[in-house]
């Protein structure tokens, strides 16, 4: 998602020891490999698609049971109030990174990244748009996901955070707005006046918000054309595009807009539009530039076809999750 700053520093703080006792805690066999197989990368799923041990975005969230095993990390998650998709513990090994990349799928589009150190040293760097910080233990972070970023660990031990994902309600959100005025690191000292501790409360029940629906069988017509204005802009904005690609690309996506809505208003959620739903979808695939770094975005420099294809083509259809949508209404008509 993109943030006004690059880091902006949330005015919470946490018991970073606790967290690490409940870290220490789990079994060795809890640690995924990264499902990109990045070397020196692994989580433990926290909140995951059926309480899982998976890496999954959509669906229906709910806590593993390592999550409820660690009656503190629940308490700090819960503390937010908020509604929360896949959410884990993740490690960097000493000596490991994570490499320079953007976000840019269709679950980043809405949601913000929470950042919680809990195990770190100085020598953990973390990077984006051009600035970089060492988060320490206990405090919570955003950043802007949609800027490259990226992170490494010199040090000789591994690095553990809690990361939890959210698209943040306007609770949320007026926090991050009361604190992006802060310069996270020249203006720490005033930041650390407003920080409010969560300590752990043994025996104390909390309930953790989680994801149910995120992705629907089909999107909205007015989504669409807001993901396409979104990617429109961005590659109009770059001067160094191809004129000629430019336009083609902005017909291309409109057209598949306008298409969109026609088929939604003919039919909606129902069975028999699927297949001109997807051949609304094939028909942009085919007209994709063989090169997918044909146009560039303005905003982080990354090719444009990526994005169209995560964010807009592949999650526009998702009729496998019409069941979890419409079959309780069914089930009392």
């Amino acid at each position: 998602m993109e943030i006004a700053r690059p880091f902006i520093r949330l005015p919470l703080s946490f018991d970073a020891d606790r967290l690490a006792s409940e870290v220490e805690a789990l079994p060795e066999s809890a640690w995924m490999v990264h499902p990109n197989r990045m070397s020196g990368n692994s989580a433990v799923a926290l909140i995951s698609r059926g309480g899982g041990n998976n890496d999954d975005f959509d669906g229906e969230m709910l806590e593993t049971a390592l999550l409820q095993a660690c009656p503190y990390t629940r308490q700090v998650i819960a503390s937010f109030g908020e509604v929360f998709g896949r959410s884990r513990f993740m490690k960097l090994a000493a000596g490991a990174e994570v490499a320079q990349h953007v976000d840019f799928n269709y679950h980043w589009y809405t949601r913000v990244r929470i950042h919680i150190p809990v195990i770190t040293n100085p020598l953990v760097m973390f990077h984006c748009a051009g600035e970089k910080i060492h988060m320490r233990a206990g405090q919570c972070w955003i950043f802007n996901s949609w800027r490259r970023h990226q992170v490494t660990n010199e040090s000789h031990e591994d690095r553990v955070h809690l990361v939890i994902d959210t698209a943040g309600s306007s609770r949320f959100w007026r926090m991050v707005r009361d604190m992006q005025q802060y310069d996270s690191l020249a203006e720490a000292d005033k930041i650390d006046q407003l920080v409010k501790s969560v300590a752990y409360e043994p025996g104390k029940k909390v309930e953790i918000l989680t994801e149910k629906y995120n992705v629907a069988p089909v999107m909205s017509p007015g989504e669409v054309d807001a993901l396409v204005d979104g990617v429109v802009r961005d590659f109009e904005q770059n001067p160094d595009n191809d004129p000629q690609l430019v336009t083609n690309y902005k017909t291309l996506l409109q057209d598949f807009a306008k298409d969109w809505r026609e088929i939604w208003h003919l039919y909606g959620y129902q069975e028999e539009g699927w297949p001109q739903y997807r051949q609304a979808i094939d028909r942009v695939f085919r007209q994709l530039h063989p090169n997918p770094r044909a146009l560039i975005t303005q905003t982080n420099k990354i090719g444009v076809n990526p994005i169209i294809v995560q964010r807009i083509l592949r999650a526009a259809l998702a009729v496998e999750k019409m069941d979890q949508f419409v079959g309780s209404l069914g089930a009392k008509s």
